[in-house]
């Protein structure tokens, strides 16, 4: 039976490497996405949320996942995303993506539209001061 090899990146690690991977289900833009040995390649944008998969020995995993970005190439799938975390309770995985991803993104987003103030604050004072030297 063909299988899929499997691993999961952050920026300063590989977080799971998996082989014998038979089926895989992750969350996208698009919605839920689910991917087959056969599938043809592909590349999609990961949302925070779920990801579950099937491996010989293990059974269905779930791991929870930040926005990031899936490559399937061949019988090789990359996801390279900024946090994971791994558990066997879903319902502790998904009230984790919640808490931490969610929320993170938020708090971030501010900090983004903050320190976007303050730089068209200072090309504005900058500008003035171009067009009107002392």
């Amino acid at each position: 039976m063909p299988s899929m090899t499997l691993k999961v990146l952050l920026p300063f690690e590989v977080f799971a490497a998996e082989t014998a991977v038979s089926r895989i289900v992750v969350d996208t833009v698009q919605g839920a996405f689910g991917l087959l040995p056969q599938r043809l390649d592909c590349i999609a944008a990961v949302v925070p949320g779920i990801l579950s998969f099937t491996a010989n020995g293990q059974g269905e995993v779930f791991m929870a996942l930040d926005e990031g970005v899936l490559v399937k190439t061949g019988r090789d799938v990359v996801i390279a995303v900024r946090r994971a975390l791994r558990g066997a309770d879903l319902a502790g995985l998904r009230a984790a993506v919640e808490q931490q991803f969610l929320i993170l993104n938020a708090e971030q987003q501010q900090m983004r539209v903050a320190t976007a103030k303050l730089e068209s604050g200072f090309m504005r004072r900058f500008a003035s001061m171009v067009e009107h030297p002392s």
